[in-house]
């Protein structure tokens, strides 16, 4: 098994010891040689500046790419493309760009009048520009909103053929379900990678909250395994976490996949661990922060 290229996706802190366990976990990752790591944008825009904030401060200081998250939500078309146009400034060339969710105390996504419709739109706005890597979320399980599998990879199909490069998958317990995913795409023609977003379980709680709102399933041996290890405590949990984590990207490597996608919760241990049991070692200094 050769050595898989990562990416990491952490999240804009709203405090400052948040703040801290960011740096933290930027710093303890970094030396693992990211291909790029993302920072995720707040419901409903919520984190705009915050996000603006922790993506430019990684680039400066940590020596990794950064694809910024950007959504349509809650923005002009013009306060959008001000957006890119200040990461251009900062040296930031990769977005990710998303639809958003809809803002808090409201049920669908709704563009705004003067704002992108959809993320069509706003992949071929900042396809256009001709400077920037543009890469969009997939969703191997149907995403909340949609009619069902084959609805999601023709609209991947149409976010891919609008200027995008690549895309990360919503998280996924069975590897099998990526592959089902990878195949309906191929047979759809999309040819960009389509890189498997993976979710280290920090907390068994937590995690099925989260597979809740994104359309995520969560299997019955999953759900027996870590009330069983919840119910024999922390460290239990944390031995099932990693070992299910390593066999689930195992068994994707094992069928092809050469990219993993990260989603570490600015928590890096358990992310540390799992990318040491698969031959992904730190291959630099990181040396003193600036």
């Amino acid at each position: 098994m050769s050595r898989p290229t990562i990416s990491f996706e952490f999240f804009p802190p709203k405090t400052l010891d948040a703040s801290f366990r960011l740096w933290e976990t930027a710093r303890a990752l970094a030396p693992l040689a990211p291909d790029f790591v993302s920072v995720t944008y707040g419901a409903g825009g919520t984190t705009r500046k915050l996000t603006h904030e922790a993506v430019t401060t990684i680039n400066r200081h940590y020596g990794i790419p950064v694809a910024a998250h950007l959504t349509c939500v809650e923005a002009t078309k013009t306060e959008t493309m001000e957006i890119v146009q200040a990461y251009a400034d900062a040296g930031i060339r990769e977005i990710v760009a998303l639809r958003g969710d809809a803002p808090k105390g409201q049920d669908r996504f709704t563009p705004h009048p003067e704002g992108f419709a959809d993320t069509v739109e706003l992949i071929e706005a900042i396809a256009t520009r001709g400077d920037m890597t543009v890469r969009v979320g997939a969703y191997p399980e149907p995403h909340p909103d949609s009619s069902g599998t084959d609805a999601d990879v023709a609209w991947l199909k149409r976010k891919i053929d609008a200027g995008a490069t690549s895309a990360i998958t919503q998280f996924f317990f069975d590897a099998d379900t990526f592959f089902r995913f990878r195949d309906k795409c191929a047979a759809a023609g999309i040819a960009a990678p389509i890189i498997p977003g993976i979710l280290p379980i920090q907390g068994w709680a937590g995690a099925k909250r989260f597979a809740a709102t994104c359309g995520t399933s969560v299997p019955a041996w999953a759900e027996e395994a870590f009330s069983k290890a919840a119910a024999e405590g922390p460290a239990a949990e944390r031995i099932l976490a990693e070992r299910t984590c390593v066999t689930l990207c195992r068994d994707l490597l094992d069928g092809g996949v050469e990219r993993l996608h990260f989603y570490t919760l600015n928590r890096p241990d358990l992310t540390l661990a799992v990318c040491g049991a698969l031959g992904v070692q730190p291959v630099r200094d990181l040396g003193a922060v600036a």
